[in-house]
């Protein structure tokens, strides 16, 4: 189940436009309620009442409303509100539910007006619409003293089958609502009415009244299936007892409707409830007497999916104590940085640091979690969505010093970074991968291409040697995953006996970062040399992993042969500048 209540109700378009003649075919009499904005519609899409027998009763769909959407904006009801405006509240109620809509079309407008409105309405997922035989603009039905003005059959007849001919689903649904009671033209009007309507196409008749009793109503239903067999053959009768209100929908049901439409009843409930309320808190002069009247805006939050919300931010919050960061020491000088006077983070690379360059890399693969160590310049480092610390004695310590400013951090799994390299999001991205879906805590990124250009090294380099000799492989293989452990890496090793180089990147899972910290406090105190450093706190990250391997804990590699390098001279800043041109 999705977190979020709106996203439950799930259905596509399409699908649900053949909800509504589903329903119908399985014989059972559908019960229509008035919705006019998405609250409604997740509350009335939920709501059923279960009988003692057991039986489950609720709603089959939602009527939009021309009165109610005009009426919950400010406007009356005399086809002044915008097809837009209407358009927008059905795909706010469809947004949030999976019943089927009708729609309540008024005139239908002009007669190609008509033809655009079942094109929208059929396009977003609506399953009928009902229009009434008045003249173009029309006025509400159930207001007294109102002159009715019924449109001449012919032109109503042609308006039905312009829309009938602009709908491509066979199982949208165009009805045919017929005000003769409404204009007082009586029943014999309604029913020649409804048989040009019938051979025109109409797929139903919806016959309205605002009569007190149902009388008329079963009196037009009873002659309604007195018509030719074949004219009403899986045509549908609709009744609005809006009015006549005494009648069950069971009653009606019996009589031969098929669809009971409740039109206004929410938003007449809506707006008694308002004006009590504000009558309420401006008789006490405050809100507590109208709280017993209001549901809790707990209540509120449950239905509309706020609460799903905080349940996944608090799901999403406590996992992000496991969740991968990035961790790069920034704070120390190298050759290049002294002679340019900026940290290597910082260097422009076409219009974007490098630092900035590595964030975008790694977004690619969803790493967003970026904690930097500064130092040398600390305040030029300006760049946002990272989390900076300080190792304010960068001048007398090296990288692994660095790196243990952030120790906090390093409770989950993490990327470990070099500040002074570029490189492809892939070799993040496979290094993560194999991490996770092996027993692998610590894991190194590795160039083999090392062997074959070793004769021309003009530099000191991280090396790599591991337990086993080099496999033969493609040498344009972009990765391989074997089973191989570090034995010895650092600045010192023999070039001619070293198999790959270091590049500056490393994964260490929830364990593996543990099993960093240990063994850095238990180096705590230790004031002679250390590997290959002059003392701790000069000491490399090498360094440290080389003591993790001494200590017997398994190191593996990730084998890389390009997509990555480093920014150790001006000609290497030329060489990235060739290459990253965006």
């Amino acid at each position: 189940m999705n977190h979020f209540m709106c996203l439950n109700n799930i259905i596509d378009n399409q699908t649900r436009v053949g909800l509504l003649k589903v329903k119908l075919r399985e014989g059972k009499c559908l019960k229509i309620i008035e919705v006019h904005n998405g609250l409604g519609g997740l509350i009335t899409n939920d709501a059923k009442v279960v009988l003692e027998d057991g039986q489950k009763i609720e709603f089959d769909g939602f009527w939009e409303s021309s009165l109610t959407d005009s009426a919950s904006k400010g406007f009356p009801d005399v086809e002044v509100v915008t097809l837009d405006s209407r358009m927008e509240t059905v795909n706010q109620i469809l947004e949030v539910t999976n019943k089927s809509m009708i729609f309540d079309g008024d005139t239908g407008g002009e007669l190609n007006q008509f033809a655009y409105m079942v094109k929208r309405l059929e396009r977003a997922g609506v399953s009928m619409v009902i229009i009434e035989d008045k003249v173009f603009p029309k006025r509400n039905s159930l207001e007294s003293g109102v002159k009715q003005e019924l449109e001449k059959i012919d032109i109503f007849v042609e308006k039905l089958k312009r829309g009938l001919a602009i709908k491509q689903n066979p199982d949208f649904m165009i009805v045919a609502r017929i005000e003769s009671l409404i204009a007082g033209c009586g029943i014999k009007d309604a029913l020649i009415r409804a048989r040009a309507y019938l051979e025109a196409g109409a797929d139903g008749i919806m016959i309205h009244s605002k009569s007190s009793e149902p009388a008329e109503v079963l009196e037009f239903a009873k002659n309604f299936y007195q018509f030719p067999e074949d004219l009403i053959r899986g045509k549908v009768l609709v009744a609005v007892p809006t009015t006549y209100n005494i009648i069950t929908d069971g009653e009606l049901a019996g009589a031969g409707f098929n669809i009971i439409i409740h039109a206004n009843h929410l938003l007449r409930a809506a707006y008694k409830a308002m004006e009590s309320i504000c009558q309420n808190i401006l008789l006490h002069d405050r809100s507590f007497e109208a709280d017993s009247d209001c549901v809790t805006v707990k209540e509120v939050f449950q239905k509309v999916g706020f609460l799903q919300i905080k349940a996944a931010d608090q799901e999403m919050a406590e996992k992000s104590a496991t969740q991968i960061k990035v961790i790069i020491p920034a704070a120390g000088r190298n050759e290049l940085s002294r002679k340019l006077n900026q940290p290597v983070s910082l260097i422009d690379i076409n219009g974007k640091a490098v630092l900035q360059r590595q964030m975008e890399a790694l977004a690619v693969v969803g790493l967003k979690n970026i904690v930097v160590v500064r130092g040398f310049k600390a305040d030029d480092f300006k760049i946002e969505n990272i989390r900076y610390y300080l190792n304010q004695n960068f001048a007398n310590t090296h990288i692994l010093a660095s790196l243990f400013t952030v120790e906090s951090e390093m409770n989950g799994p993490f990327i470990y970074l070099n500040s002074d390299i570029l490189f492809n999001s892939h070799i993040i991205n496979s290094l993560i991968s194999l991490g996770e879906n092996s027993d692998s805590d610590i894991v190194l990124a590795v160039d083999n291409s090392y062997e074959y250009h070793k004769h021309n090294i003009d530099k000191k380099l991280d090396l790599v040697r591991t337990n086993k000799a080099r496999a033969e492989e493609p040498m344009r293989k972009v990765f391989d995953i074997l089973d191989e452990e570090v034995t010895y890496i650092g600045k010192k090793i023999d070039s001619q006996l070293a198999q790959y180089e270091f590049i500056g990147i490393a994964y260490f899972s929830k364990k593996g970062a543990a099993i960093l910290k240990d063994t850095y406090q238990s180096l705590r105190g230790h004031n002679s040399s250390f590997q290959e450093a002059s003392s701790l706190t000069m000491a490399s990250f090498t360094d440290i992993i080389q003591e993790i391997v001494d200590k017997g804990y398994p190191v593996k590699i990730f084998k890389t042969y390009k997509g990555w390098m480093e920014i150790h001279s001006e000609k290497d800043i030329e060489t990235a500048q060739q290459i990253y041109k965006d």
